[in-house]
């Protein structure tokens, strides 16, 4: 760790000793939050703002009692991002409080990649750790384990546990690559010694087949990318040698992670435990495979059916907490790693069957794409006794926001260790509804923009990406003079005002490249000026 850091993290109060007694969450609203027994965040996977009912999908189409629930129990937040519009950058944001495109090598990794998040960094897991919470990841990963080529068969260092994660059961990266098993904590789970594992994103492994050349073996066809390694009948990113005793159950992963951390709940909830689990659900990603409870349920194909499955999931980690006596005494946060796509790589017939649903919401494009539909996802808080059931909430608020947030919660006078992170907890109570005065929209290290209040600015030259399918997208790019949007009367970014307020593109630009090169804590940088009509 620098020393810095080190500084930094020397004022934070050690372990269980910190946290004062908890008390009962009743009904009123409190004044001063009281610390949760457990905070609970669920990451979805390439779920867009429309997808849910509480964001205006039909729910005869696509049912999801169990998120629009959470929602009318808390607060609905519109206009909520997550870091960037793929995967990768988004939860490394999360998870360290930091724009990803400060950092080389956090674009979308192959599941052979050294872990991207040093171990001395200071992460969200670590705060909670330091102030007496347990503390677990669910699901996928997808940002890297160990040092160099990773050796399979063994214990993999570093990984989650490494960075603030007392226990941690996951896939490497994602279900369309391999490897195709989970990993507890530092190994390979059900590995055989005597079937050793070998992975390479470089050639083949003499005399297995691919998805390519041996298409009669794949129940799943790909359309584009996905005809490496055949497992389970479905061709992935990437080839793959041995451990077959270790291979996952596609269908039966969103049980699997779910069960996971159902047990996680009621062990430390039995222990009178304080607990953080990071639940990131490998659904609505590709390949959508859904439990054949499940085949069916909607109304827009395999998509729709996997957000139903993920729905259960969310319902079913609800009534834990219900069973376990802990729903008065849980922070839960549900939102999505960016926005949604339809064809990502595999013949489903998502775009076929999407039958009017729109993904993105109001919003254009999706993931990928700097456009509003990337990153604009959903992000509901259930706090009881903290917040008012029903809420809706223009708080502009970033998923990275969360590290500072929450430790200003555990301690109001600790400093953040977080370079980008901002303290926005009156903005999940309820009581702000501005939120940031500035936040960066990222679709990659070369596709920075910025919003403010109503106004979202792209420098000219920014590639813009304008569609819904991960492949044959419109591409353009910003025009000279940059793109200047009102996103409260143009949410789809079609009329560019730059000729109209030169006055505001200045300021956004300029304040776009100081914070670029400045990493601030912009806590302490609260500007208004040149931001109305």
């Amino acid at each position: 760790m620098n020393k810095s850091n080190s500084l930094l993290f020397s004022g934070l109060l050690l372990a269980t000793a910190a946290i004062p007694a908890f008390a009962q969450a009743g009904t009123e609203i409190s004044k001063t939050p009281k610390l949760p027994k457990a905070v609970v965040v669920i990451f979805a996977d390439d779920l867009g703002y429309g997808d849910v009912g509480c964001y205006g999908a039909d729910p005869k189409k696509i049912p999801t009692p169990a998120i629009d629930k959470l929602c009318k129990q808390g607060i609905k937040f519109t206009d909520a991002y997550s870091t960037t519009s793929v995967c990768t950058p988004s939860r490394y944001a999360f998870l360290t409080g930091q724009y990803p495109w400060r950092k080389e090598g956090t674009g979308i990794l192959p599941g052979d990649a050294a872990m991207i998040i040093d171990t001395d960094q200071p992460t969200l897991p670590k705060i909670m750790q330091k102030y007496g919470y347990k503390t677990a990841v669910f699901g996928k990963w997808h940002l890297g384990l160990g040092k160099g080529k990773i050796d399979w068969n063994h214990s993999i260092s570093p990984g989650p546990n490494d960075i603030g994660f007392d226990e941690s059961c996951i896939f490497a990266a994602t279900g369309d690559r391999v490897p195709c098993v989970i990993l507890r904590n530092d190994k390979v789970e059900n590995l055989d010694p005597n079937d050793p594992i070998e992975v390479s994103y470089k050639h083949n492994f003499p005399g297995l087949p691919n998805g390519k050349d041996n298409k009669d073996l794949l129940k799943l066809m790909w359309s584009h990318g996905h005809n490496n390694a055949i497992i389970n009948g479905i061709g992935r990113i990437g080839f793959m040698k041995g451990g077959k005793a270790a291979l996952w159950d596609d269908e039966k992963n969103a049980d699997f992670i779910t069960n996971e951390a159902i047990q996680f709940i009621k062990r430390n909830a039995q222990a009178k435990q304080p607990f953080f689990v990071y639940f990131a659900t490998h659904d609505i990603h590709v390949p959508r495979t859904p439990d054949k409870r499940f085949v069916g349920k909607s109304k827009c194909g395999v998509r729709g059916d996997v957000t139903v499955q993920l729905d259960d999931c969310v319902g079913r980690l609800m009534k834990t907490l219900d069973e376990c006596g802990l729903s008065n005494d849980t922070l839960v946060i549900f939102t999505s790693d960016n926005g949604p796509v339809l064809d990502d790589g595999y013949a489903d017939n998502a775009v076929k069957d999407n039958v009017g649903h729109s993904p993105s919401g109001p919003f254009r494009a999706g993931k990928y794409s700097i456009l509003e539909g990337g990153s604009r996802v959903p992000f509901i808080v259930r706090w009881p006794g903290v917040v008012k059931p029903g809420m809706e909430s223009k708080a502009l608020i970033n998923q990275m926001d969360l590290g500072a947030t929450l430790l200003a919660l555990l301690d109001p006078k600790a400093k953040s260790p977080f370079p980008d992170s901002e303290n926005h907890l009156l903005a999940l109570e309820g009581k702000d509804s501005k939120g940031r005065d500035y936040h960066i929209v990222n679709s990659s290290a070369k596709m920075v923009g910025i919003r403010s209040g109503k106004w979202k600015y792209l420098p000219a030259g920014t590639p813009i990406r304008d569609g819904i399918n991960g492949l044959g997208a419109k591409m353009s790019r910003a025009p000279e003079g940059g793109l200047l949007i009102d996103l409260e009367k143009d949410p789809k970014e079609l009329n560019n005002l730059a000729s109209k307020h030169p006055d505001i593109v200045k300021h956004l630009h300029n304040k776009l490249e100081e914070i670029k090169k400045s990493p601030v804590n912009k806590e302490n940088l609260r500007e208004y000026a040149l931001l109305d009509d």
